[in-house]
């Protein structure tokens, strides 16, 4: 018994789609994610199995973000940004050509968008999830399901039809996008509270993430900690993260990100140059072009040095399996076999830490050179099924750890009124239950899909913190007033065919949505 690794991505992005305007701002938050981050892990996945590397990697694509990948308007939206961006580069290397250094990230900029493009289209015909499902038949990546569009559960579940029905309808775009059966489950933001085991149950769901504290704070107390999951009275396995190691990959304070030598996220030349040198681009927005490093606080920003970056990702990463090699060889014991469990947001290698890509794959290689074996939650439970029963505390990850960010007093506001939609959407499909013509169900589909969308938990975040605030409450509004909207008509039999279909071309994703998961 050597103990082992789990290594979980988490992909997601909030449903931003606006084809009422030729430019949206807050869509770019998808296309920078495509570029810096999805298309470089996938390849990094890929370079790795053709070298014939074994590895384990276990990853979620949300529901909202699959939608938005598949959907052909944005991804055409996609290659137009990248277009524009590669044109920018080009301006950049006439820009910069006297200043060596400057024209050599200029060129490097230029090369891996124009990169990025032709793996896209070329390699990949615009398919993203076609990539993700043959990474998954590889088996050396497990994709796990996750909730429809990313809402808190533990506060969602005053309402259990709709905890319910996030989770059942999230389980159901799984099926549809990934095929089979989904043996994993990711809670939005980690939250989780007694009762939610049994909705996964329901879904057959095997095993769910957590955070630290909520075994460390479970009830009979968690024996082993976060180095093996718990049973939850209702079935599913809960696995704990590992706060030391995971600290060390996102904390920009204390961990690896926060290293002179990377990439500095901040100085975007979107806010060094003037709106007439960036045109057809926005300007004051970031472009995901930057030629600074890190460097470290009260000084002058210096030039980035790509080289030195790669080599300070990839000594790292040696630290990092050499620290978490130590950790499980002082836990091994001749009756239990420990596992070290480390969840991070899919965004942070690469969008917000550059070299996070090259950080992961020299881990995934030094982990193997180690020998110590990378795993998946799955992989685990199979090989090691007998494992203590508890209950984990009320608990997410964020700020305090126990739902605080979601609950703040900028954005409590939002629940009253996603509970009461709760209630009547409930008991607008009760109302028609097995009698409900097509018609009935266009609408019903499209009030769940309203419904859905305004319990997302980015709204609240995005209000709490003060980003994209106004944004965030216009959306939780508009769908609110949508939903009040529709609800209406069909109570009184009275539907505007033409809002309907409004809200259908806006709002279209999960076109095959089962409304009855509200009953």
């Amino acid at each position: 018994m050597t103990g082992l690794l789990a290594l979980v991505l988490h992909a997601h992005l909030p449903f931003v789609r606006h084809p009422e305007h030729e430019f949206f701002h807050e869509e770019n938050w998808l296309f920078e994610a495509i570029s810096e981050s999805y298309v470089p892990l996938l390849q990094m996945m890929q370079r790795l199995l053709r070298r014939s590397v074994r590895f384990k990697l276990t990853l979620s694509v949300s529901p909202t973000l699959s939608a938005m990948l598949s959907d052909p308007l944005l991804r055409d939206r996609y290659i137009r940004h990248l277009d524009l961006l590669i044109a920018l580069t080009e301006r950049e290397c006439e820009r910069n050509c006297a200043e060596k250094n400057l024209l050599s990230l200029s060129e490097f900029y230029r090369e891996f968008f124009a990169e990025i493009r032709r793996t896209f289209i070329e390699q990949w015909n615009c398919d993203l999830l076609g990539v993700f499902r043959q990474l998954r038949g590889t088996g050396a990546v497990e994709i796990m399901a996750s909730a429809a569009t990313h809402a808190i559960l533990p506060i969602l579940q005053q309402s259990p039809e709709a905890a319910q029905a996030q989770i059942a309808i999230g389980c159901d775009q799984f099926r549809e996008t990934f095929g089979g059966e989904p043996s994993g489950f990711w809670l939005p933001e980690c939250a989780y509270s007694a009762g939610i085991g049994k909705f996964l149950q329901a879904e057959n769901i095997r095993w769910f993430i957590i955070d630290a504290h909520a075994l460390g704070q479970a009830l009979p107390p968690a024996r082993r900690g976060t180095f093996a999951p718990c049973f939850t009275s209702a079935g599913p396995a809960a696995f704990a993260r590992e706060i030391q190691a995971s600290r060390q990959v996102w904390s920009a304070q204390q961990g690896y990100p926060g290293d002179p030598a990377y990439r500095d996220f901040y100085r975007d030349i979107g806010f060094d140059l003037s709106a007439r040198e960036l045109a057809p681009l926005p300007g004051n927005s970031f472009t995901g072009i930057k030629y600074h490093r890190v460097t470290g606080r009260d000084v002058a920003k210096q030039i980035y040095d790509r080289a030195a970056a790669e080599e300070t990702a990839r000594r790292h990463a040696h630290h990092f399996v050499e620290r978490c090699a130590a950790e499980l060889q002082s836990l091994q014991a001749d009756d239990w076999n420990p596992i070290m469990t480390v969840p991070f947001d899919a965004e942070l290698f690469g969008h917000w830490w550059s070299e996070g890509p090259i950080f992961l794959e020299h881990l995934i290689l030094a982990a193997a050179e180690n020998k110590l074996p990378l795993t998946t939650p799955s992989e685990f439970l199979e090989q090691n099924p007998t494992q203590q029963v508890t209950e984990p505390a009320t608990s997410s990850w964020g700020d305090q750890g126990f739902l605080d960010v979601w609950l703040d007093q900028k954005c409590g506001w939002i629940y009253p009124h996603l509970f009461a939609a709760n209630t009547r959407m409930t008991m607008l499909a009760k109302s028609r239950g097995g009698e409900a013509t097509a018609d009935d169900k266009r609408v019903l589909r499209q009030l769940a899909r309203e419904l859905l969308l305004a319990q997302s938990s980015d709204w609240a975040f995005l209000i709490r913190n003060g980003t994209a605030k106004d944004y965030a409450t216009q959306r939780v509004t508009d769908h609110l007033s949508r939903f009040q909207k529709l609800a209406e008509q069909f109570e009184h039999r009275n539907m505007d065919g033409e809002f309907l279909a409004q809200c259908e071309a806006k709002d279209n994703l999960f076109p095959h949505l089962e409304w009855r998961r509200f009953l």
